[in-house]
């Protein structure tokens, strides 16, 4: 026989992944197929959905890790949409990636304009400040 009509069942081999051979938890798969119906190019390269995915895994991964963080700080062991917004604003370059976008139930950063602050010094005298006199 010259190997005809053997089959995908029967070699023996088990099917990996493309995400396994990349080493991602992020479907490579999915990702190509989402850029091929995406219409983006007429052509899609091997290469784009990994780099893809993978790039996806990194931004997702590093999001997790600073709002698992900022719900540790806040006694909690559940991640809310509260903390994910207090992640990336307290993070540069997350913000700035993410300048334009909303979360919804996030909230705002906690901030006080410092002209509504009171005043340091006390009441008496003039001791804290600095008089000019014209």
């Amino acid at each position: 026989m010259s190997g005809r009509g053997k089959g995908k069942g029967k070699s023996g081999k088990k099917a990996v992944t493309k995400s396994a051979k990349a080493g991602l938890q992020f479907p490579v798969g999915r990702v190509r197929r989402y850029l091929k119906s995406g219409k983006y190019a007429t052509r899609i390269g091997s290469g784009a959905p990994v780099y893809l995915a993978a790039v996806l895994e990194y931004l997702a991964a590093e999001v997790l890790e600073l709002a698992g963080n900022a719900a540790r700080d806040n006694k909690k062991s559940r991640i809310i949409p509260r903390h994910i917004q207090l992640a990336i604003r307290n993070d540069e370059e997350l913000s700035k990636l993410l300048s334009d976008t909303t979360i919804a139930a996030g909230g705002v950063l906690p901030n006080i304009h410092s002209v509504l602050l009171p005043k340091k010094g006390g009441k008496k005298g003039t001791s804290g400040s600095v008089s000019q006199e014209f």
